[in-house]
């Protein structure tokens, strides 16, 4: 399939035999992206960021989380459309590849890259956290080790395992939901935080400030992402019907978007009157303050171990998959294209990605505020170059005439991502535009050495 065109001059040096030959294996139905991407997002990736959201938000929890429903809708919508016409492992990286050519292409792919190697991080600290939580005579760094390590270690034998790993995790997540909410509405009712459910939390006109709204929104933002890395499945697909992935992928986000209201509904009145003392253990303080210590501790417990080791999982099969597919069409070195010849697995990528990870994990493992926003902004990064895509394969191309899914949706979706962009810390951006850069300088010099003009 071309995804780009010949810029003039030499011929590229062609991919080796033994690379062009190997490819994924397709194993996966609808229910398996539909889990899968369930799992990257994680019914409990709420909770994670509770504390935080809450004083961005100055205790609109709901209202950020909508918001950032909204906002990510666009960018489904234009992943889904373009899944249908690109099945390519490489995500936006391939989107942008074929509808703006190999340059453009090669930068979608290095700013989603942020992304998606800081979210094992970020799952890599958040699991260190709830550990010190329960045994605080063990640092951080060695939980962060031991995650990389098992993680690793399952991925190994294929994303058929994985997927069957996956389902357990989300479903023994949701069944530890469903209790916390219960349990967090008896105690509204007993008089806890609001003393029942009210619409503070969605709405109060003494809370709002836009700038303040934005900023947690951009943090919202991070618990929903997921559902793009469906899109990094679509060469593994069993299906010939290439509309699955589009659908998993809106699919996902609909369902994520139900559960996260219901739960920053529930869990925003509980927390009216209680102070963060520490917001990345904050929903743990407060379920042991407002429902019971036993609480606190089942919800430790769940993050450390099915979260922590389950839900890295999927994150680390999206990542590797990006190297795989930037690694084939030599972006980056051609080495992480290999596949494992038993398992099917791109395995030099994720030899690579995992060390990647768990070194930034490391590094900001007292830092995890930093880390979601410097992760949101590759992601919103990525998302910028996916609208354009949609706009100048369907709407300048092909001239479909369909305005409204082909220019005005993936319009609108470009400006609520700068609109999100603008409320990053300036920590999230200075590092952002300084991988921006790293980029630009790299790309710039695969062009020179004509390697942006390989396909695929």
């Amino acid at each position: 399939m071309e995804t780009g065109e010949r810029t003039g001059g030499a011929a590229a040096p062609p991919v080796p035999s033994s690379l062009s030959r190997q490819s994924l294996r397709r194993t996966l139905s609808y229910t398996d992206l539909l889990v899968y991407g369930l799992a990257y997002v994680s019914p409990f990736a709420l909770i994670s960021t509770l504390g935080f959201v809450w004083q961005a938000a100055n205790g609109l929890i709901v209202l950020a989380y909508v918001l950032a429903g909204v906002c990510m809708y666009f960018t489904a919508k234009s992943y889904a459309l373009m899944t249908d016409t690109v099945p390519n492992a490489g995500s936006v990286y391939g989107f942008a590849r074929h509808a703006l050519g190999p340059f453009a292409g090669f930068i979608a792919g290095w700013m989603i890259l942020l992304d998606y190697l800081l979210i094992p991080a970020y799952i890599y600290v958040l699991m260190a956290v709830a550990l010190g939580t329960l045994i605080p005579q063990i640092e951080r760094a060695v939980w962060i080790l031991a995650l990389g390590g098992v993680t690793l270690g399952i991925n190994w034998y294929g994303i058929h395992v994985t997927s069957r790993v996956n389902l357990v995790s989300v479903a023994i997540q949701l069944a530890i939901m469903f209790l916390l909410v219960v349990f967090a509405l008896a105690a509204l009712h007993a008089g806890r935080g609001a003393g029942g459910l009210t619409i503070r939390p969605l709405y109060a006109p003494e809370l709002f400030h836009a700038r303040s709204i934005f900023t947690a929104t951009s943090i919202c933002v991070m618990s929903f992402l997921g559902f793009d890395a469906i899109s990094t499945l679509s060469e593994e697909v069993k299906s010939d019907d290439r509309r699955v992935v589009g659908r998993a992928i809106i699919g996902v986000l609909f369902l994520s978007a139900a559960l996260f209201a219901v739960m920053s509904w529930v869990l925003g009145d509980l927390m009216v009157g209680f102070t963060i003392t520490d917001p990345a253990s904050a929903i743990y303080d407060l379920s042991a303050l407002t429902i019971a210590p036993w609480m606190s501790m089942l919800l430790a417990w769940a993050t450390a171990t099915v979260v922590g080791f389950t839900n890295a999982l999927p994150m680390q099969v999206g990542v590797a998959r990006v190297m795989y597919a930037m690694g084939r069409d030599r972006q980056l070195p051609a080495v992480l294209a290999r596949v494992h010849s038993v398992h099917g697995t791109p395995y030099v990528g994720m030899l690579v990605t995992t060390a990647l990870s768990i070194g930034v994990a490391l590094a900001m493992r007292y830092r995890m505020d930093d880390l979601v926003s410097v992760v949101n902004f590759g992601a919103l990064s990525g998302f910028i170059l996916l609208h354009i895509s949609v706009i100048a394969l369907f709407w300048t191309k092909q001239r479909s005439g369909r305005w409204v899914t082909h220019l005005a949706f993936p319009l609108v979706g470009i400006l609520v991502v700068l609109a999100v962009l603008s409320g990053m810390s300036r920590l999230a951006m200075t590092l952002g535009v300084s991988w921006l850069g790293a980029g630009l300088i790299y790309g710039a010099a695969l062009k020179r050495c004509l390697r942006t003009d390989l396909t695929i």
